[in-house]
């Protein structure tokens, strides 16, 4: 795998529906997130969701996954996130990259072409497998569940 530093190439094809945009891409020098935008008018109603067209798609290489995060901005100000953030793209996926929105806010929100609605983040995938046992070794935890830890440090 390459360093931290050393940028892996994922491949981009721009859709009909992409024509004009701006592909993914960093804001600033040490921004972990690219930008990506919209490839359609929409507006989200209060409570509602909807599947927002980027106009891409994109071959991710083996071992990585893309992830798709909000944008605090949107969130902050206007209370626009993602519903499962954050949202995974497999290195098998060529479909259009669309990105799920939720409005958490008590206005519509409208979203026009060409508008930044989230951030992808390329990110190394571990593997794992599953050892079924008869027993866990114990912690202190133990099977604390939801708020077990407490709320203050004192």
């Amino acid at each position: 795998m390459p360093s931290p530093l050393s940028p892996i190439e994922i491949r981009l094809k721009r859709l009909p529906n992409g024509e004009g945009l701006p592909v993914p891409a960093y804001a600033t020098k040490h921004a972990a997130g690219m930008d990506v935008v919209s490839a359609e008018d929409v507006i989200i109603v209060p409570g509602g969701r909807h599947a927002v067209a980027t106009g891409f798609a994109m071959a991710i290489p083996d071992g990585y996954e893309v992830q798709v995060r909000p944008r605090s901005g949107l969130a902050l100000k206007h209370g626009i996130s993602l519903p499962n953030t954050p949202g995974t793209i497999d290195a098998d996926y060529r479909g259009e990259l669309k990105v799920i929105l939720i409005n958490l806010g008590t206005e519509p929100f409208v979203i026009s072409r060409g508008d930044r609605i989230a951030q992808l983040v390329a990110a190394p995938v571990q593997l794992a497998r599953f050892a079924e046992v008869e027993e866990l070794d114990e912690t202190v935890r133990g099977s604390g569940g939801f708020g077990s830890t407490g709320v203050s440090s004192s």
